[in-house]
């Protein structure tokens, strides 16, 4: 006679993810919600009371001078949604929680979108 093993009984397992793989899950997020290149982001993390505190330096993306394009907000605006953004994106990929987020902008990065014939 075999024995059925139900959910209840199942042994639960737990996964670990490594510190190097948080930073880079981190920095791809941060390269995607500031439209920039994620070899551009460096992240630094720290633990904070059982929480991630994220320092990340990145440039952002801008449009050049005289050329209206389509992103909503000031620069302020923008790098506060991509601080909740960071926040919500990392606790769903990772489940990592982040308590503090700090953008520090280390420069513009101003690319006219090529158009498509």
């Amino acid at each position: 006679m075999t024995a059925a093993v139900t959910a209840d009984q199942a042994l639960h397992g737990r996964n670990k993810i490594t510190s190097r793989a948080v930073r880079r899950v981190v920095s791809a997020v941060t390269a995607e919600a500031l439209e920039v290149s994620a070899s551009k982001v460096s992240v630094e993390l720290a633990d904070h009371d059982g929480a991630l505190s994220v320092i990340a330096k990145t440039p952002i993306r801008v449009s050049p001078l005289g050329v209206t394009e389509r992103r909503s907000g000031t620069l302020l605006d923008r790098l506060t949604t991509a601080q909740t953004t960071i926040r919500e994106r990392v606790l769903q990929l990772t489940g990592s929680s982040i308590d503090k987020v700090d953008l520090q902008i280390t420069s513009a990065d101003v690319r006219e979108r090529k158009r498509v014939a």
